[in-house]
């Protein structure tokens, strides 16, 4: 049902059962998937694509103009959304710098209150962006990652999967996949086992230790990241999980976060 104090331009592709409620914005050059519920004046501009089952609160705006020196007038920004994500209020999600760029985000995300998405992120699958988080330009967020509440990830940093930062972190450098970071400056806090174990399929308790050895390897250590991750292949069994680790500092070109805070 569209609401009649609702905009919908007349070639805006609007899917089945779309609940579109009054005040809301929606421009010509969008696609909007069945079962979706866009709720009161949230505003849905040109270059956006949102899949099935989508519910976006109040005052949210979707593919806004980036908010970036290297953005030239004259480029149609691009938003790109997957299926049964939640997207509360008040939330910015800025549309790509070039036309054949796109900011993406996927399926079963959660974004609460006043988070912003800036241009170009790409955000995997089952991840959640707490109240404030502000997620800079070009950064990348694995599945299943948590970004608590008013945490700060600056431009092109990658987020690994299954990472978590706690409440207030920013961190300027990449973040390992499968552990807690909090703290200014941020610091390694262990492994994130309970989301760890939530999702399947399941990791069992001799992974989760060889996790812990790894990253004792990469932020204990006085070596290199190079000489961390030999280490690490010769002195713990190989598994999904350490490969995804190892394959991830490889590929670190902005620096990982190695910082141990010291024990009370």
């Amino acid at each position: 049902m569209i609401s009649p104090l609702a905009y919908v331009d007349p070639n805006a592709r609007i899917g089945q059962n779309v609940e579109i409620m009054p005040f809301a914005y929606i421009e010509g050059d969008v696609t909007i998937g069945d079962n979706c519920v866009i709720m009161p004046h949230v505003s849905i501009l040109n270059g956006t694509t949102i899949g099935n089952n989508n519910t976006i609160h109040q005052n949210t705006v979707i593919c806004a103009k980036p908010q970036s020196f290297h953005y030239e007038e004259g480029e149609q920004p691009h938003v790109v959304i997957g299926d049964h994500n939640v997207i509360r209020e008040n939330v910015l999600i800025a549309g790509s710098n070039k036309s054949e760029d796109a900011t993406r985000i996927g399926s079963h995300n959660h974004l609460m209150n006043k988070v912003h998405i800036c241009h170009d992120v790409q955000i995997g699958d089952y991840c959640v962006l707490g109240i404030s988080a502000s997620v800079a330009g070009a950064c990348q967020i694995g599945d299943y990652a948590i970004l608590s509440s008013s945490t700060i990830v600056q431009r092109k940093v990658r987020v690994g999967k299954f990472a978590l930062l706690q409440s207030g972190t920013r961190v300027q450098k990449d973040v390992m996949p499968y552990a807690i970071f909090g703290g200014n400056p941020p610091a390694y806090r262990g492994v994130n086992t309970k989301v760890i174990e939530y999702f399947p399929p399941t990791v069992s308790d001799r992974v989760l230790r060889h996790l812990a050895n790894a990253f004792r390897l990469v932020t204990a250590g006085n070596f290199s990241l190079e000489d961390a991750v030999i280490k690490i292949h010769e002195q713990i069994e190989m598994s999904d999980e350490i490969k995804t680790l190892t394959d991830f500092i490889d590929s670190a070109s902005r620096g990982l976060i190695r910082y141990v805070e010291d024990e009370q």
